[in-house]
């Protein structure tokens, strides 16, 4: 048994009844995207059936799906990517991961700079890329670095990899990450090294997040405790602090992660692949840049494409050498959205896409309006034949032909 969970991180697909609650009613990541470059190419995914969910300019709500599709809400407080994980993964909030509009509270700062032995610049809600500008000069005097958070439960340290070098900057992260618990708990510490000069400000590759532990079993550990393999792709080990995880692969960007996944999955003998796409949130979401968004959608469609080809491939090698097939399954879905023709540069609180996809796995299933993103994991539950009691509902046996 196989499966591949990728997250499009960011890719909403239409406000939550709850979003007006969040600043978020007007939010449709997908179909705003679709609007503001005039229609979306994505033959890969409409094949999958993304045209089916939603109305989006480009993709044909009327062709038949190759497998499986829905949309996902969220029970979880809150918009942030460690919970829209977490959830995916069994676990429900019913409180959101304290944030902090107004900066970080004077005691807390002070707590850090002494553990940390040096003080900070900064400490306010604001762009990464913006922040780095405008702290450039006095970063490069003092040396200090550049603390900011954002509208998410977030703590982040940015500096010049030439001025703060990678490890000491993970070892602040590691000394913030030991103070924020309790009433201070954030969702993840941030390592933000960049490099590069004014104007020309790179954020790079090493970034590394130190996420909190999740506060109960996911179905990562059930899977890990059960013998199967648990392969993290991009930042997927980094938000469950580790947890339930055997194998963890870096990435660089959205292509890299596609060709990792491709890679895991042909050495993968029984187990789950869990990637993560940050490319749409962190390099286009975060920055209302629509067009980019667009961009990157359009070319991890054709990795997507790849993938599938591979799937197919696979079960056309079995069916000619009369082996006995696997089970197989692809499971793609999102965490939450980040609408970029909004004023915000925040995520927002959306549905997210439910396309599963198989040879096992029913053709143009409609799966409908699923409660909560925890569906996922009681259907991979029942997929692995694993005992994992969630909020979640599986719909294997919906989707699964006979």
């Amino acid at each position: 048994m196989k499966a591949i969970l990728l997250v499009l991180d960011s890719v909403g697909v239409g406000a939550l009844p709850d979003a007006h609650l969040y600043g978020d009613e007007s939010s449709h990541t997908l179909g705003h995207i679709a609007e503001a470059v005039k229609g979306l190419r994505l033959p890969n995914l409409s094949r999958l059936g993304l045209g089916r969910i939603t109305p989006v300019w480009g993709l044909d709500a009327a062709r038949p799906a190759a497998g499986a599709y829905g949309k996902m809400g969220e029970l979880s407080a809150g918009k942030d990517t460690t919970t829209g994980h977490w959830e995916i993964a069994g676990l429900v909030m019913e409180t959101p991961l304290p944030t902090f509009p107004q900066g970080f509270p004077a005691e807390l700062i002070e707590t850090f700079e002494k553990a940390a032995g040096t003080k900070v610049l900064g400490n306010k809600v604001a762009s990464g890329t913006q922040i780095i500008e405008e702290l450039w000069s006095e970063h490069q005097k003092t040396g200090y670095p550049i603390v900011y958070t954002s509208a998410d439960s977030v703590f982040q340290i940015a500096a010049h990899e030439e001025i703060i070098p990678l490890e000491e900057l993970y070892e602040l992260c590691r000394i913030a990450r030991r103070i924020l618990s309790g009433k201070w708990a954030v969702g993840r510490v941030i390592a933000r090294p960049f490099i590069g000069t004014p104007g020309n400000f790179i954020r790079t590759a090493n970034r590394h997040d130190f996420s909190l532990e999740p506060p109960g079993p996911t179905i990562l550990d059930v899977l890990q405790a059960n013998g199967q393999e648990v392969v993290g792709i991009g930042k997927i080990a980094d938000i469950f602090a580790g947890r339930g995880i055997t194998r963890s692969i870096p990435t660089k960007n959205n292509w890299d992660g596609i060709r990792k996944t491709m890679n895991a999955w042909r050495e993968l003998q029984s187990g789950l692949i869990f990637t993560n796409l940050v490319d749409f949130d962190s390099l286009y979401g975060h920055r209302n840049n629509p067009q980019g968004y667009a961009q990157a959608l359009e070319e991890a469609d054709q990795g997507i494409g790849q993938l599938l080809e591979l799937f197919d491939r696979e079960q056309k090698q079995e069916l000619k050498q009369e082996k006995e097939q696997d089970q197989k399954m692809l499971i793609i879905t999102a965490d939450h959205g980040n609408d970029p023709t909004t004023v915000s540069t925040d995520h927002s609180r959306e549905y997210v896409p439910l396309l599963v996809y198989g040879k096992n796995i029913k053709a143009d299933y409609n799966l409908g309006v699923r409660k909560t993103f925890a569906d996922i994991a009681a259907t991979l539950s029942e997929f692995f034949k694993v005992a994992y009691c969630c909020p979640g509902e599986s719909f294997l046996d919906l989707i699964r032909r006979a």
